[in-house]
């Protein structure tokens, strides 16, 4: 009598059914193409991995060009001032200074651009 992988076959053919449950028709009940969708989902998956990390320095920078424009100078300037006066602090810190601490911000942003002028 031959053996067949029956039991192991339909396991394994569940599994990707279930993790692409949520899809839209014949993509969560058919299994090639649910094969295919979970292939599909772990590309966008990777992908937008990295790209949310750009996002949110996008973010960040904005957080930072918002307050340090209504002080009167631009992002760009201060953050070129920073590196000049050697202070490394990054902009996700500079980010939550300006949300959390918006006082000790404006004091820093100040503080920065009156020693830029000066050096």
């Amino acid at each position: 009598m031959r053996s067949t992988n029956g039991p192991k076959t339909l396991k394994r053919r569940k599994a990707v059914k279930e993790r692409v449950s949520g899809a839209w028709g014949t993509k969560h009940t058919s299994y090639k193409i649910a094969r295919q969708t979970m292939i599909r989902q772990a590309v966008y998956a990777f992908r937008d991995r990295k790209a949310k990390k750009g996002e949110f320095r996008r973010m960040w920078n904005n957080r930072i060009n918002g307050i340090v424009r209504s002080l009167g100078y631009t992002y760009s300037k201060f953050i070129n001032a920073l590196k000049l006066q050697n202070i490394e602090i990054n902009r996700k810190m500079l980010s939550e200074l300006a949300i959390n601490e918006k006082q000790k911000f404006i004091n820093l942003v100040n503080e920065v651009m009156k020693n830029e002028k000066t050096a």
